[in-house]
């Protein structure tokens, strides 16, 4: 049902981002504790900096973004797959002025896994899409939520298959920075 609240929302453009400052360590690792459960059986790795500056973001939407794609991974990959969140920091991008769409703000979650068939890739991120073969279960809302969620705070988000096996998600926003060490 929330999945649904939350799709009708997004299509008649209610959800308007209310963007703060996040830590974004904290909020992974807020996820990744809401998840313990469904994460017992897999090797979860977090890569984050400690200097890795504030974000301006939107808390509540990036943590319901990071928590679909994990939960996703813990369901959908093997016991024992690896499943991998990191937060980079591209420090010399002008969010003014950005022609290439290189983001300040990047995140990638990747797992180990049988990753996507690549003729259903294109398709993941549509509305009550379903890969075929998958296990029963779900509405095939989650990805398109999160699809836009990340476009509702002017990010992009993309998937792809990694050569050795698995996915990873990479999540690009045009977020606005504030070093730690200035806040003290």
């Amino acid at each position: 049902v929330e999945n649904l609240l939350n799709m009708s929302r997004l299509e008649t453009g209610v959800i308007q981002p209310k963007m703060d400052w996040c830590d974004l360590k904290e909020l992974i690792y807020n996820v990744l504790g809401h998840l313990k459960e469904d994460l017992q059986f897999h090797k979860v790795a977090v890569e984050v900096e400690d200097s890795l500056p504030l974000f301006k973001l939107d808390y509540g939407l990036t943590e319901q973004i990071i928590y679909n794609l994990v939960y996703n991974a813990s369901q959908y990959t093997p016991k024992g797959a690896k499943i991998e969140v990191k937060v980079d920091y591209n420090p010399d991008v002008d969010v003014d002025y950005n022609p290439d769409k290189i983001m300040p703000c990047l995140i990638t979650i990747s797992d180990d896994g049988n990753g996507f068939p690549e003729a259903e890739i294109d398709k993941v991120f549509d509305k009550f899409y379903r890969l075929q073969n998958s296990k029963t279960g779900g509405t095939g809302l989650g990805l398109s939520i999160v699809k836009g969620f990340v476009e509702a705070q002017n990010g992009i988000i993309e998937l792809n298959n990694k050569e050795e096996g698995g996915s990873v998600f990479t999540i690009g926003f045009p977020a606005l920075v504030m070093n730690t060490k200035e806040i003290s």
